[in-house]
């Protein structure tokens, strides 16, 4: 559902004709609904609730018109100095120290026709024990509408894989050659081409700038009426002339779209994310209502004194626990129902186990011709293999209700092939008979 808006903003980008306000009120809609979808389990909020909170703030972002612009980069290539340089003033604190930036930071830069631009400085990735920060950094930069990738000079391979992530995480980046003032002009073009090069699958060259954000003193040489040469230094104005217009162009043309599109990206994320708790949830709450099942099928077959007949009289157990993994997933059968789905898994069964079910009806025929001893052991060897006949329903049951009550391409055939080749059954049949000894002896 949330990908609908994905797709139509990639689709507009190609365009000449682009409503942003459109795109904000689609991409605020699909948030809101996400936030407060009904159906997603509690459990699921709680684990994903720093992610809940994220989303909360890019709504509220989407409302107030921002638009971000992260700084990114490893520590040290002048993140802090390039945003002051944007702005115009020392507002992010700048260090000779390492790891001056510790978390989040922001200034409003312009405004905007419509809405307003807020620039963000992150702290530095591959900072030695600063795990915490590089995770804080790319998460920020993650949710930023634009990136700027910062280097100093050719790639290293954790940035250029940093780089790679943004990139075909369908981010909007651009990759700044900071401190652009150490190279002669030579030098510089040979550079921003070697990046050009690297880059030419991930970034057009037009991503792809250098700047200066705090250039290195100058020399000045000054000579007196007496020929007496002076020599002093003096700070030079940063050069981001390129940078200011290329960004300012970006953000005219796409801006708003930029940010719906990244709401739309961040939502589409959380929403998979969402799904995955959810189903590895209900796999999780299958498999315990499955063994129970199991045990309470094994036990009465174990128990009932009557042979033969204890099999039909257990067959109940196994449509309650079809109606009950249809309840997991979100379906409500009713007793034909779920008697009609045992039929189909128990004709594919029986097709491939049909020595197994001849074994549980000697033994059923034995339990009466037993005394003592054992009889425990042929109820138990009983009980066992019905055990493992009703685990196997509930596998087969479970993979018809996780693929929305369908077989799916496979076919209950191929299904039950698939689900027996994955199971050791010696293992489930030991663990079968523990369970069952365990509960006979009043463990």
């Amino acid at each position: 559902m949330r990908s609908n808006l994905r797709n139509l903003l990639f689709r507009e980008k190609t365009t000449t004709k682009v409503n942003p306000e459109q795109h904000l009120l689609e991409a605020n809609r699909n948030i809101r609904e996400l936030i407060e979808d009904t159906q997603i389990p509690s459990s699921v909020r709680a684990e994903l609730s720093a992610e809940f909170e994220e989303i909360s703030s890019i709504s509220d972002k989407l409302l107030n018109g921002e638009i971000h612009i992260a700084a990114f980069g490893r520590v040290g290539v002048g993140k802090s100095s390039l945003l002051n340089a944007l702005l115009d003033r020392d507002a992010f604190s700048t260090s000779p120290l390492h790891g001056e930036t510790k978390d989040e930071d922001r200034e409003n830069w312009r405004t905007l026709r419509d809405g307003h631009v807020v620039l963000i400085d992150t702290p530095g990735i591959d900072e030695l024990d600063g795990e915490e920060r590089e995770m804080l950094a790319r998460s920020i930069s993650h949710k930023a509408d634009i990136t700027l990738m910062l280097c100093e000079g050719d790639l290293t391979d954790s940035e250029f894989r940093a780089l790679e992530q943004l990139c075909r995480s369908q981010r909007t980046v651009m990759l700044v050659l900071n401190k652009s003032d150490r190279y002669t002009r030579t030098e510089l073009e040979a550079l921003l081409q070697r990046l050009e090069d690297r880059c030419q699958d991930l970034l057009p060259a037009q991503r792809i700038v250098g700047a200066s954000a705090a250039p290195r003193p100058e020399t000045v040489i000054q000579i007196d009426e007496s020929g007496k040469e002076t020599e002093t230094r003096r700070h030079a104005a940063p050069d981001t002339a390129v940078l200011r217009e290329r960004l300012w162009t970006l953000l005219e043309n796409e801006g708003q779209t930029l940010a719906a599109l990244n709401a739309a990206i961040f939502a589409s994320e959380l929403d998979e994310k969402i799904a995955t708790r959810i189903v590895a949830a209900r796999k999780s709450v299958a498999e315990k209502i499955i063994r129970n099942y199991c045990l309470g099928k094994g036990l009465l077959v174990a128990l009932n004194p009557v042979p033969v007949t204890d099999l039909l009289a257990a067959a109940g157990t196994d449509v309650a626990m079809v109606i009950h993994l249809g309840e997991v997933y979100g379906f409500k059968l009713s007793r034909r129902e779920a008697s009609k789905l045992l039929l189909t898994i128990s004709a594919q069964l029986v097709a491939l186990m049909g020595a197994y079910w001849g074994m549980n009806l000697v033994s059923s025929a034995l339990k009466t011709a037993s005394a003592g001893l054992s009889t425990a052991l042929t109820a138990t060897a009983q009980g066992a293999l019905a055990w493992y006949a009703t685990y196997l329903t509930g596998k087969m049951a479970q993979s018809w209700f996780s693929k929305g009550k369908s077989w799916g391409n496979a076919g209950p055939q191929q299904t039950a092939r698939r689900i027996l080749a994955s199971l050791d059954r010696d293992t489930l049949l030991k663990t079968a008979r523990q369970d069952l000894l365990t509960r006979l002896k009043g463990g």
